[in-house]
């Protein structure tokens, strides 16, 4: 009778305990194909640079991309980017050997200014002006409100906001309340008081609503709007 020992002598095969070539982010092949027909790596090539002058391995707009991959399939922190960086999903669907560390992503982090800010406004627009030209939609209620983003330091602009009773940022956000559709978000100090920059917030959306969809109708809820001059 053979014992365990001497059939394990007798084999020829390697085990591997270190598991392949694996991912527990197979969805995001799906969520690829759909940044495919959007067309968004066309556009953040078109329109999205720092003015960072340095030439570097991961160009701006491929490191905001790897970004916006890893939020959606809930990797919200830069330190989780080195644990990826090899990921067999990550790396098919971004089409890199190796993606950006966490020391690259949080340098990329600090080169972000208002400029860039503009930019990601402008592939926005875009976005949508490719999404409505499918289906344009017959009316939009833009649902407006203030919400709280906790922080856990001593961030830049952080602050202990009295109507949430914690410490974080208060943007603006603005969703399409038919579809669930983010159309705007504004990040802010936590001190900022609800309504505070409201007119300044919308009106270019109103604006981008009147000259390029006039055939939509708008609807406006919201808790904090306060005064509100539309021109």
């Amino acid at each position: 009778m053979s014992s365990l020992a001497n059939l394990h002598l007798q084999s020829n095969t390697k085990i591997n305990f270190t598991g392949g070539n694996l991912s527990s982010d197979a969805g995001l092949l799906l969520f690829h194909k759909f940044i495919d027909k959007l067309g968004l790596h066309s556009l953040l090539k078109s329109y999205f640079k720092t003015t960072d002058k340095a030439k570097r391995q991961h160009l701006d707009h491929e490191i905001l991309l790897q970004k916006i991959y890893q939020i959606c399939a809930g990797y919200f922190t830069d330190d989780v980017s080195d644990e990826l960086s090899i990921d067999p999903v990550l790396t098919t669907c971004l089409e890199k050997k190796r993606l950006a560390s966490q020391p690259t992503i949080s340098r990329f982090g600090s080169r972000l200014d208002e400029i860039t800010l503009e930019q990601l406004h402008k592939i926005t627009c875009s976005l949508r002006k490719r999404v409505y030209s499918v289906i344009p939609p017959q009316r939009v209620l833009l649902d407006l409100d203030s919400t709280l983003l906790p922080t856990y330091g001593k961030q830049e602009g952080e602050a202990y906001n009295y109507h949430y009773s914690a410490h974080g940022y208060h943007p603006l956000v603005c969703y399409d309340g038919l579809t669930g559709d983010l159309l705007k978000i504004e990040l802010r100090k936590g001190s900022t008081y609800s309504s505070t920059g409201i007119s300044q917030f919308l009106q270019p959306l109103l604006d981008e609503y009147l000259s390029q969809y006039p055939d939509t109708q708008l609807f406006l809820r919201g808790e904090t709007v306060g005064y509100l001059d539309t021109g």
